[in-house]
């Protein structure tokens, strides 16, 4: 056959793909306007009116950068971020690395494994707000659990967690440290889909059952590790109901969030601050999209 007798059927083969993209844009144009009224339209918004003096009630009146120069001049807005710098280091290091260590101990499947997954499921079922009002119980001085069992050894000890410094920051830690359901997931999947002959290869060449994990399934779990950071990050961004239903910010704005002082603004009625806070919880969210991606190299395959 001669060359030239191909193009015809590739030229068939252009105009079918390109009917189907026609058909495939117009299945998504519903998902697209969706997404434009509920997603892009309002953060358009909150970043316009995050210049401006609004009440929520009148027009907004464009000030400039005055709500970004207010909050970094604020005590609670800096501290805010050095709360949340260590929650992220926190985040990143011992609760990722508690959810991706029960991840292996299921993986490995030693004995009493189910139990394990079972007891470890079951409490990350609950809500963040229920949890916080569970904690505010176990760390009540008077009646809680864990001043209970301390008087069992020194009767006269009494630590208000919640409200005393430096104890407060840790009470509101340990809210969300050791539930990483998700981070167990995401890693659990991405350990069950290595492929056998990867590990029967490495079996083969003498590796141990620690250098199995160090050499090949740990830098193959890369990308669910580094997605696992990235939603831990970004949930200590948006952490609220454990700090509103605890500590409310305090003492001294010890323990306060950006998303505190969002809604603070909000029930002040200064729109306009409340929607910089917003703005600077979205590029924070961008920007630790951004690094993790590069240091974990999440656009490379694995295999």
């Amino acid at each position: 056959m001669r060359p030239g007798r191909k193009k015809p059927a590739r030229a068939r083969a252009s105009r079918l793909q390109r009917t189907n993209y026609k058909w495939i844009y117009l299945f998504l144009l519903p998902t697209v306007i969706i997404f434009a009224m509920f997603y892009v339209v309002p953060i358009v918004e909150v970043f316009v009116t995050s210049f401006t003096q609004w009440d929520g009630f009148n027009a907004p009146r464009f000030n400039g950068i005055r709500n970004y120069i207010n909050l970094f001049n604020s005590h609670s807005f800096l501290t805010s971020l050095k709360n949340l710098f260590w929650w992220c280091v926190i985040a990143m290091t011992l609760h990722v690395g508690f959810g991706t260590l029960v991840a292996f101990v299921l993986f490995h499947r030693p004995r009493g494994w189910k139990v394990t997954r079972a007891v470890f499921m079951i409490p990350n079922v609950i809500s963040a707000a229920a949890w916080a009002m569970i904690y505010r119980f176990i760390f009540n001085d008077d009646i809680g659990v864990l001043n209970s069992l301390i008087r069992l050894v020194n009767p006269d000890f009494s630590v208000d967690w919640f409200y005393v410094s430096p104890w407060a920051f840790w009470s509101v830690t340990f809210t969300w440290l050791f539930y990483a359901v998700i981070v167990t997931l995401i890693v659990l999947g991405d350990l069950l889909n290595i492929p056998q002959e990867l590990t029967e290869a490495a079996r083969i060449d003498g590796a141990t059952g620690w250098q199995l994990i160090r050499y090949v399934h740990l830098p193959l779990c890369r990308t669910a590790i580094g997605t696992s950071i990235i939603c831990s990050l970004t949930s200590r961004i948006a952490m609220y109901e454990q700090i509103a239903l605890t500590t409310a910010g305090g003492p001294d704005y010890e323990t306060v969030s950006l998303p505190i002082l969002l809604v603070n603004a909000i029930t002040d009625y200064r729109y306009g601050y409340a929607n910089a806070v917003g703005v600077l919880m979205f590029l924070f969210g961008l920007v630790i999209l951004w690094l993790v991606n590069r240091l974990f190299r999440m656009d490379e395959t694995d295999y």
